[in-house]
């Protein structure tokens, strides 16, 4: 094969039977594609190679196998692949997510149709079918702050997220090792100086959550996070990632980013809020006023969303909100 056109870049870390679901939807036509896994010295490190050698014999796709010396956590981990694969453009995922049948022509189809292109995010589906828009339709951005700023909170979910591979490797950097967010950093610096664009075609879906949580694991998020763990200090390590990177970009480029990141956060912080309110609401009130002290109380939403959690629960909240996405057909714009 020659050079590939795009990898798919799959962090893997404990999930050999994940792993080998994910390998299996990957159904391009495409013969220009090239499959990097790179495994992260997990304690299932045999049931992972053991897995990835049996897809090995009924895939038609180049697929490069690799295996850490060390545990290096989840930004090295990806970080890595910049220079591990081979293809034009990178697209990350998650091992224990899929590809939606036959999206992933249609974005390989884009690609090649706009080359020009550094960061393109998509959409995508969650495991109750919930489908995540964020336009109304396939929308460009020029290079600058408010393309950055745009796209930021949107492109957390790693599964799909797909770049330019030789932008990223023009600023790569071990100073956000630990904050689980390494793929916001490679997006700021590319939105930044290159066009971008959002493609309104779900690409990926997740499945329902076996409730694994790994990370935590290794040297960077040691005392950050714990593993098989939800917990306050973890979730605003979380949180404070998001500003590191802003705050980085702005002293960087001159910007004055952060308050906007913040801004948006606020709108958009219901799902920060209700997934530590599973572990109580006193917990739930702790990560709001820890939020705020990292500037995130700016807007309306977020104290709605605190009285709607108390006064009608978790379930009742999911319901109002997926009703209002159902009605309007994407994530309304706050």
């Amino acid at each position: 094969m020659n050079k590939p056109f795009l990898s798919i870049c799959i962090p893997s870390y404990n999930r050999p039977g994940p792993l080998l679901r994910l390998l299996r939807t990957i159904d391009t036509k495409a013969e220009d594609v090239q499959i990097v896994i790179c495994e992260d010295n997990a304690p299932k490190r045999l049931e992972v190679r053991a897995a990835v050698e049996e897809f090995k014999k009924e895939t038609r796709y180049e697929v490069k196998y690799i295996e850490n010396e060390v545990n290096k956590g989840y930004d090295w981990n990806i970080r890595d692949f910049i220079t591990q694969a081979d293809g034009e453009y990178n697209m990350y995922m998650g091992d224990d997510d899929g590809f939606i049948p036959g999206a992933l022509d249609q974005m390989i189809t884009f690609l090649r149709e706009h080359r020009e292109l550094g960061y393109v995010m998509r959409s995508s589906k969650g495991w109750d079918g919930e489908l995540m828009r964020y336009y109304p339709g396939t929308k460009f951005f020029e290079p600058g702050m408010q393309a950055y700023v745009e796209l930021f909170r949107k492109s957390v979910f790693i599964s799909g997220f797909t770049y330019k591979r030789e932008l990223a490797r023009e600023s790569m950097t071990d100073r956000f090792d630990g904050t689980l967010l390494y793929q916001l950093y490679i997006l700021g610096e590319i939105c930044i100086n290159h066009p971008s664009a959002y493609f309104d075609v779900p690409i990926t879906h997740a499945f329902p959550s076996t409730g694994e949580f790994f990370f935590g694991s290794s040297e960077k998020e040691k005392g950050l996070y714990e593993p098989g763990k939800i917990s306050v200090k973890g979730s605003m390590a979380f949180v404070g990632s998001y500003l590191k990177i802003s705050r980085y970009i702005d002293d960087k480029y001159g910007f004055n980013s952060t308050r906007l990141v913040q801004m948006d956060m606020s709108k958009y912080s219901y799902p920060i809020l209700a997934y530590l309110q599973q572990i109580g609401r006193s917990q739930m009130l702790k990560c709001a006023w820890e939020m705020m002290k990292l500037g995130m109380g700016r807007s309306v939403y977020f104290y709605v969303y605190i009285i709607g959690l108390l006064v009608l629960g978790k379930k009742n909240c999911d319901r109002l909100i997926a009703g209002i996405k159902s009605k309007m057909g994407r994530t309304p714009a706050l």
